[in-house]
């Protein structure tokens, strides 16, 4: 796997430097520490006390035959079990009795390379991607997610939690990060991307779904609306425009005249699906977009009609207070807990976990998709991860790191020089008497 086989080499590339600056361990926990520290002192004196009674037991014995014989063989080899056990444990994080006996204290001079074994462990027996697949399989992560969902104190936590963050994301963002955004990314994109053929193509497209005539009977009624219910409006622009020799009469007679006919003909279009004003506008939108698409005259003063827009100051400004309103409106709703935007999401996640649960394809679709993206994680980033291993270890004090490990694990490995006591007392026993059977 490329975790694994590109472990080397990625050590090489992400290691410290050659003799890095020792650095103490943090004690995590001040509480636990000394928790340990008692049950290693408790089991060392039950691994002394051991060595002491055979020790007791060997003096009181030496010399005499029969039961008491098998008694001393014992205890002689108990001693000689406990006292090469306490050698092998002590021998692991500190030199026995201060002597600089050769391979010993095996923790402080080979921490570095206990770190690359622990690392190749690592990623040999765990970043396999069989191995993770199972596991991610074993965890039913759709089917926990779901059911975690299904609890609506669970889901309004979800969606407290996204409009939190969401609000300070969207604090975060200034009005400086928008007008370079305008300036530096969006603005020469635009420059470089021809702007003519995707507004003809897209006009083209409208003018064949008739998407445009929803717009166009929107656009009719509501202005048909107006100058029924503004008719002094209408007449006073009129007005504005008449003559000044005209007799007021004449013009309020003209006026209203005019108001009159506009009414009737803006009903004649919104009425009639195929009224000559409709189909003018569809001419007159077909040739727009053909000639976006073929005409170099057209194409040429749209391009220009771009970059005028574009070197435009008021392009940052406009810019800055679109983004200053949406974002005001989406704090004021992200905000308000009975706002819409928390409610649809609310919405969303339950109907979502009610999916997780009753959608056995779904959930067995997301657990692969789970599944497949830790292995690529794994594969991209595998030997990065535990390269960490060796990193760490690397920059750690030896004589501090020795005392750590000891502390965590010293207390189990005192049951070595236990069992060595006990198992040592029954082999001196086995042995003696094979001696008297044999002598």
């Amino acid at each position: 796997m490329a975790a694994t086989s590109a472990t080397s080499s990625a050590r090489s590339s992400a290691s410290p430097p050659p003799n890095p600056t020792p650095i103490s361990l943090i004690t995590p926990d001040p509480g636990m520490d000394e928790a340990r520290r008692r049950g290693l002192r408790r089991m060392r004196t039950v691994a002394v006390g051991l060595l002491l009674l055979a020790a007791c037991v060997y003096v009181a014995t030496l010399g005499r035959d029969g039961f008491w014989g098998f008694v001393n063989a014992g205890a002689e080899a108990s001693m000689v079990g406990a006292i090469a056990d306490w050698f092998a444990v002590t021998a692991l994080f500190k030199h026995p009795l201060g002597l600089p006996i050769p391979h010993t204290a095996l923790v402080p001079k080979r921490k570095d390379e206990l770190g690359k074994g622990l690392e190749e462990f690592v990623g040999e027996n765990f970043l396999q991607e069989d191995i993770i697949r199972e596991r991610v399989a074993a965890a039913t992560i759709s089917a926990r997610v779901g059911a975690w969902l299904g609890e609506p104190a669970h889901a309004r936590r979800v969606v407290d939690e996204v409009a939190e963050v969401a609000v300070i994301a969207l604090g975060k963002v200034r009005d400086d990060h928008v007008a370079d955004l305008v300036t530096h990314a969006l603005v020469p994109r635009f420059r470089e991307e021809p702007i003519s053929p995707l507004l003809g193509t897209t006009l083209m497209e409208v003018l064949r779904d008739d998407l445009h005539h929803g717009l166009v009977d929107l656009a009719v009624d509501e202005l048909h609306s107006w100058l029924r219910d503004n008719p002094e409006t209408f007449t006073r622009v009129l007005e504005e425009r008449a003559p000044w020799w005209a007799p007021p009469k004449l013009n309020d007679a003209v006026t209203s005249r005019l108001h009159v006919q506009a009414l009737a003909w803006l009903a004649d279009i919104r009425d009639d699906p195929h009224h000559s004003a409709r189909e003018a506008l569809d001419s007159m939108l077909g040739q727009l977009a053909h000639d976006l698409l073929n005409d170099q005259e057209t194409v040429r003063r749209t391009e220009a009609l771009k970059e005028r827009l574009l070197e435009h100051p008021q392009v940052v400004t406009t810019a800055i207070s679109l983004w200053k309103a949406m974002r005001s409106a989406l704090l004021g709703s992200i905000r308000d807990p009975d706002g819409a935007v928390r409610q649809r999401l609310l919405v969303e996640l339950s109907s979502f976990a009610e999916r997780l649960r009753e959608d056995a394809t779904l959930r067995e679709r997301l657990d692969r998709m789970a599944a497949d993206l830790t292995v690529f994680a794994v594969e991209r980033y595998g030997a990065e991860v535990t390269t960490v291993i060796t990193s760490t270890i690397e920059r750690w004090d030896g004589k501090e790191a020795a005392r750590r490990i000891e502390l965590h694990v010293g207390r189990d490995l005192q049951f070595i020089r236990i069992n060595g006591t006990i198992v040592g007392g029954l082999v001196g026993v086995l042995i003696h008497a094979i001696s008297l059977l044999v002598g």
